[in-house]
């Protein structure tokens, strides 16, 4: 079940046990895995996507994918860290796939027609998390990744499949755009 609570805190022995249990083919293991990292992967997806309906497909399909990759996990970094990475990939192949049935990007205009109404009522505040949500895809992933995940544009750009200037770019949009919509 996905719900918003904090990641429980584990020490890397119980988790490479766990790991190694769960490579084994054990269910309960990949499940106590599942339960501890969970709600990363979900904040991440629904940070990525926007859509909680669609973040919680993306964490279906990440887990799937987990499972089926197990026995490519090298044990070189933590197991969340190896989930993260690999979070990342399902969402932006998502979002890639989203993107050629769309036909195109979000233009400056477009994210702000979508925040006019959060930023033009009375008395409240822009929601960061519905202006993030309205940026365009490619700055929303690369805001998301380097300035809430902590990703590198080194990373980023492998991830993407775009080069390094590209999230550079993609993420002095994203931060030009949150800084009108929130001024």
């Amino acid at each position: 079940m996905i719900n918003g609570a904090a990641p429980a805190t584990i020490d890397l022995a119980a988790e490479t046990a766990l790991v190694a249990r769960a490579r084994a083919g054990e269910m309960a293991a990949f499940e106590a895995l599942y339960r501890r990292t969970c709600p990363l992967v979900f904040g991440l997806c629904l940070r990525m996507t926007s859509s909680r309906t669609q973040a919680e497909d993306l964490v279906q399909e990440t887990y799937v994918r987990a499972w089926q990759k197990l026995a490519s996990f090298r044990g070189d970094a933590a197991f969340s860290t190896w989930l993260t990475r690999l979070t990342v990939n399902v969402v932006l192949n998502a979002l890639r796939s989203a993107r050629r049935g769309a036909g195109r990007e979000m233009t400056h205009h477009d994210f702000a027609l979508v925040m006019a109404p959060a930023a033009s009522e009375v008395g409240s505040r822009v929601d960061l998390e519905r202006a993030i949500s309205a940026l365009p895809p490619g700055a929303r992933a690369v805001f998301v990744l380097h300035d809430v995940h902590g990703f590198e544009h080194r990373e980023i750009a492998r991830m993407t499949g775009t080069a390094v200037g590209t999230s550079k770019a993609h993420l002095h949009r994203a931060r030009r755009l949150l800084r009108e919509v929130l001024s």
